[in-house]
C-alpha cells in the first residue's frame, strides 16, 4: 500500500502537468480507453466477459458516473489550483465515504472514523488556506479547491456504491465494466470536443502521462488494492490516502527543490495522525 500511495500521489503532479494540453474530458476519456484496452483481456481470459444484461449495465453506469465525475473534476481543478491542495483535499475522501456507507449500507460511522475525518478536514482547511485564519473566516478559496472537493464527494461515493451494487461478480469483472461504461459516458460528453482536438499538436509527454496514468496509477493500484484488502481490510486500505500530501511534498522537492512553507507543512503534520487513528480503530473494531 505505500508503493499504491506513492503511485496515486504522482498522478496529481503528472495531471497538473498535461492537463494544460488537452480538455479535461478527452483527457479522462483517452485514459479510461487505455485502461481498458490493457485491463480487459486479462480478465477475459482470467474469468470470461460475457456481455452484462440491462440490470448490470445501469448498477456499472452508476458506479461509473461516480468515477468519471471525480477524474473530470480532478482534471478540471489541476489547471487551477496545485497537486498539495488536492492531495489535502482528498484526504477528506475516507471520512465521507464512511458517512455515505452509513446513510447507503447502514455501517456504524465508528468513533474512530470520526476523528480521522475532522483531522483530515482540519489539516485539509490548514494546507487549502496556507494557516491564515483571515482566509479562512472569509472563506478566500481557491475556485480549483472547491472543484476538486466536490470530486472527492463524488469519489466517496465510489465505494459505498461498489458495495451496495456488487453482486457476487469477481471485482476484476465490475472493474472493467465500470471502465467501460465510464467511457461511454465520456464519449456523450466528449463526442463535439473530439473533432476540434489538434491530436498532432499534443506533446508526447502528455502521452506519455495519459498512458502512466492509465497503466500505473489505475490498474496496478487496482491490483495492490485488491490484494491489500483481502489482508488489511478496507478501511485500512483506504486510511494510506492520509500519506498523499506528505509524499507529494516529498516527490515535488526530489524533482524541484520545492518545499511548501513552514506554516502549510504544519497543516501536513495535522493529517497524518488520521491514518494512525482510523487504521488503531479499524483492529480495536
Amino acid at each position: 500500500m505505500l508503493i499504491s500511495a506513492s503511485l496515486v500521489a504522482t498522478s496529481f503532479i503528472v495531471g497538473k502537468a498535461i492537463t494544460p494540453f488537452l480538455d479535461p474530458v478527452v483527457l479522462t476519456l483517452i485514459r479510461f480507453a487505455i485502461a481498458v484496452l490493457f485491463f480487459t483481456p486479462y480478465v477475459g481470459h482470467r474469468y470470461g466477459l460475457p456481455l452484462p444484461n440491462r440490470s448490470a449495465l445501469i448498477r456499472y453506469s452508476l458506479i461509473s458516473g461516480a468515477l468519471i465525475g471525480f477524474f473530470w473534476l480532478m482534471f478540471l481543478s489541476l489547471r487551477i489550483t496545485t497537486p498539495l491542495n488536492t492531495s489535502a483535499i482528498f484526504t477528506t475522501v475516507p471520512g465521507v465515504s464512511g458517512i455515505y456507507s452509513w446513510f447507503l449500507l447502514r455501517e456504524r460511522l465508528g468513533p474512530h472514523r470520526i476523528v480521522a475525518l475532522l483531522l483530515a478536514m482540519s489539516g485539509a482547511l490548514w494546507v487549502i488556506f496556507e494557516g491564515d485564519l483571515h482566509r479562512l473566516q472569509s472563506l478566500d478559496l481557491n475556485h480549483g479547491d472547491l472543484l476538486f472537493f466536490c470530486g472527492c464527494l463524488l469519489m466517496a461515493l465510489y465505494m459505498p456504491l461498489v458495495k451496495l451494487l456488487h453482486r457476487g461478480e469477481p471485482m476484476a469483472v465490475m472493474t472493467v465494466w465500470i471502465l467501460i461504461t465510464g467511457c461511454a459516458w465520456l464519449l456523450l460528453f466528449a463526442f463535439a470536443k473530439l473533432p476540434a482536438v489538434s491530436w498532432t499538436a499534443v506533446p508526447m509527454t502528455v502521452w506519455v502521462g495519459i498512458v502512466y496514468l492509465a497503466i500505473f496509477t489505475t490498474i496496478v493500484t487496482f491490483f495492490i488494492s485488491q490484494w491489500a484488502t483481502l489482508h488489511l481490510g478496507p478501511t485500512r486500505v483506504m486510511a494510506y490516502s492520509y500519506l498523499y500530501p506528505p509524499q507529494i511534498v516529498l516527490i515535488e522537492w526530489i524533482l524541484y527543490r520545492d518545499l511548501p512553507p513552514l506554516k502549510i507543512m504544519l497543516g501536513i503534520l495535522i493529517i497524518l495522525p488520521a491514518m494512525i487513528v482510523l487504521q488503531r480503530g479499524e483492529r480495536i473494531h
